[in-house]
């Protein structure tokens, strides 16, 4: 995998290289170096900065997150979940009024229906009754004499 080289004045690091360390040398104060600070680079590793060298804001720490034990279920999805149960209890309800409404409007209207048949009838009726006397006698060889 090739790098990019970095730009000049960054410090570079040499995973595999020994570091030299000045054995004898003139002292330089904490205060006169630049300030270095670790970034994470390309493959996951921490990587040296100058600190001239960030943008001017960094980026902030994402606040803190509550972390409160919450409701199994939610209750916004509790109450919606009661109206419709609600809804629909009313909803079947209302059919069933509707529907025993309907039953007995059509059962008036057939008792008014007989009311009316029964009033415009006619009148009276004549009831004639015959009575008839048949008999009937059979003879040898199939001869039949009815009289009335």
């Amino acid at each position: 995998m090739n790098l990019p080289e970095p730009p000049p004045g960054w410090p570079t690091i040499q995973p595999y290289a020994p570091t030299a360390q000045p054995v004898v040398g003139a002292v330089e104060l904490y205060t006169d170096r630049p300030a270095v600070v670790y970034v994470p680079g390309p493959g996951g590793q921490m990587v040296p900065v100058l600190r001239e060298h960030l943008p001017a804001q960094a980026p902030l720490a994402s606040p803190a997150r509550d972390l409160a034990p919450r409701p199994v279920i939610d209750p916004i999805a509790q109450r919606l979940v009661g109206a419709g149960a609600l809804a629909a209890g009313a909803g079947w309800g209302a059919a069933q009024v509707v529907s025993a409404v309907a039953g007995a409007g059509t059962g008036l209207l057939v008792l008014a229906l007989l009311f009316l048949a029964a009033r415009l009838g006619g009148g009276r009726s004549v009831t004639t009754v015959t009575h008839n006397t048949v008999y009937s006698s059979t003879s040898w060889w199939g001869r039949s004499n009815i009289n009335q």
